[in-house]
């Protein structure tokens, strides 16, 4: 059942993200363009986006267990360092520079969004190079709330 559920939190996120405008990198580079052409209006799916997380996740951590898992799993660092900053640093210059990030890239690839066939591609050769430097780190912990 887990990959189903995975599959349907997806597309879901997905839809939201179409429906919502993230998908599109000209809507993105406006919100972005403070003094320029500033469109206002993604300010607020994000605003709607961290409040439902931020509720979501005070209601699900109140759980002794996932429901489709046996255990929390939590990320083993929350410290800011060098590497969290350039990383940073990185993704947004490259959402700036293209409109995307790799969630609306992605859901944007098959609507044919102007750049995706040259955004999608680089990324993946970034996170393929960047995982053969050996600069990225996936460690996590398991731990319980």
């Amino acid at each position: 059942m887990r990959p189903v559920f995975g599959f349907i939190a997806g597309l879901l996120f997905g839809l939201g993200l179409i429906v919502s405008g993230m998908a599109d990198p000209a809507k993105v580079l406006n919100f972005l363009d403070l003094f320029g052409t500033w469109d206002p209006s993604l300010a607020f799916v994000m605003g709607g986006a961290t409040t439902t997380a931020f509720i979501g996740y005070r209601l699900v951590l109140r759980r002794p267990s996932p429901v489709l898992g046996t255990e929390y799993d939590i990320p083993a660092t929350s410290g800011i360092d060098r590497n969290l900053i350039a990383g940073s640093a990185l993704f947004g210059l490259g959402w700036g520079i293209g409109g995307f990030c790799p969630g609306p890239a992605l859901t944007a690839l098959p609507l044919g969004a102007p750049g995706t066939l040259l955004f999608v591609p680089a990324m993946l050769i970034g996170l393929w190079l960047g995982a053969r430097a050996g600069t990225l780190s996936f460690s996590s912990r398991k731990t319980e709330p």
